[in-house]
């Protein structure tokens, strides 16, 4: 009894599989399933081709997926363990759909990058990445994913599997290296088989390798602690007009949203951007209308305690942070182009700060990135799924901060003025 009251307050741990086209992210996600027995016989029915169960099918959910035999939209799935819940998501290899990666990494605790083994030339010793691999990988470490585990795949369809997963993982330590990224875990793994998914390899000492199973590595993974120790920022998403009241002690709307960083508390002083109005808590309700206070990740309905001109897309901040930190009408930051459209300098696209619009003209290309070399190159230009760093000028001023200090104060989204594409994924410098 104690254990499933353990298991059930725990926080879900949120990852995604990762990596190159074909690197067998589906099936991996598959094998978890089904080893961790997650799925049920007659789902398992549903999923059979040519008389063989295909456990990528489990998370192909789109009838064009199940067409084409590829990954196109981020695919979730909820399974648990006697340790551990999960929220899985299954994140697209092809470069058409890397906007799809961006957006399920962005709120993960971690990532399993998967490498195909037969893929590379391993009987290389400096052996290199493909292409895809680098950028997920960089991605990852651009969007502050806590843990990021490396799983070298169909070790089992080569000839020499040990040498192979020796010198992939020595390739993906020099990787990491270079890029700055810090790795969990290297684990030689087959999807198709289950070897070292699940349970452990059939083979003892399998690849030379004898450190726990991926889902055991999973098991143990922190999950990414909500900015509560943060002053209060909130972005407001509804704003509920309550019935006519004699009560002048407090505001006749609820601002419903959910707190980005910090704890909302009655007393706390706010100052309301954009206006640059103040106004004090009168009561804070919880996801259930019930008062008290509510802290980082979770709804809210702050009360005010006086009428305000506040409208969905408005930020309510500490009055302390707003002295600290002044809005900001010109922003340096990284930015993953997801565009088909190239990103050149002059363009101007909306800027989705919380659910704030403002205008943003890109003032200039200050570097993109070379995935292969990690260099920063002169740019005139982003093509498509490049990474860069620009210089952006808005039409209003945004509080934001670093991307390194706060995941939601310092992320932004470019979208096309014209077609309302998701253009570009920006982290603030």
């Amino acid at each position: 009894m104690s254990t499933a009251t353990t298991q059930d307050t725990r926080p879900a741990l949120k990852f995604i599989t990762c990596g190159s086209v074909d690197d067998g992210k589906s099936t991996l996600i598959g094998r978890l399933l089904v080893d961790s027995k997650a799925v049920l016989q007659d789902h398992l029915a549903g999923v059979q081709r040519q008389g063989e169960t295909d456990l990528a099918l489990l998370t192909d959910g789109l009838s064009s997926e199940r067409e084409q035999g590829i990954t196109i939209d981020v695919a979730y799935r909820y399974f648990s363990t006697e340790d551990r819940k999960f929220i899985i998501g299954d994140a697209p290899g092809h470069e058409q759909y890397t906007r799809n990666m961006v957006t399920a990494a962005s709120g993960a605790d971690a990532a399993v990058v998967l490498v195909d083994a037969t893929k590379l030339p391993w009987q290389d010793a400096e052996l290199a990445l493909l292409p895809q691999t680098r950028r997920h990988s960089l991605l990852l470490k651009l969007l502050r994913v806590p843990s990021v585990i490396f799983a070298v795949n169909k070790l089992d369809a080569v000839a020499d599997s040990a040498l192979a997963f020796r010198r992939i993982a020595a390739a993906l330590g020099r990787f990491a290296q270079d890029a700055g990224l810090s790795v969990t875990a290297t684990v030689p793994v087959s999807a198709l088989k289950g070897w070292n998914v699940v349970e452990a390899a059939a083979e003892p000492d399998w690849c030379g390798y004898q450190g726990p199973t991926l889902l055991e590595i999973l098991e143990h993974l922190p999950v990414t602690q909500a900015d509560i120790d943060m002053p209060l920022s909130f972005p407001v998403q509804w704003v509920e007009k309550q019935s006519a009241s004699s009560d002048t002690r407090q505001g006749r709307r609820v601002f419903w949203g959910r707190v980005a960083t910090g704890q909302a508390s009655p007393g706390q002083t706010l100052r309301i951007l954009p206006s640059g109005q103040t106004a004090v808590i009168a009561q804070v309700l919880d996801h259930a209308r019930q008062p008290g206070d509510v802290s980082a990740n979770h709804g809210a309905g702050i009360v005010l305690d006086r009428e305000v001109d506040v409208s969905r897309g408005d930020w309510l901040y500490a009055d302390d942070v707003s002295h600290q930190v002044q809005g900001q009408r010109t922003l340096r930051a990284i930015v993953a182009w997801l565009d088909d459209e190239a990103l050149q300098p002059g363009r101007v696209y909306w800027a989705l700060h919380g659910h704030r619009w403002v205008k943003a003209k890109v003032q200039r290309i200050v570097h993109r990135l070379d995935i292969h070399t990690l260099e920063e190159q002169d740019a005139t230009q982003l093509e498509p799924n490049a990474i860069g760093h620009i210089e952006l000028a808005l039409q209003e001023p945004l509080l934001t901060l670093p991307y390194t200090q706060s995941r939601t104060l310092g992320a932004l989204v470019l979208v096309d003025t014209a077609s309302h594409r998701t253009s570009g994924a920006l982290m603030v410098l």
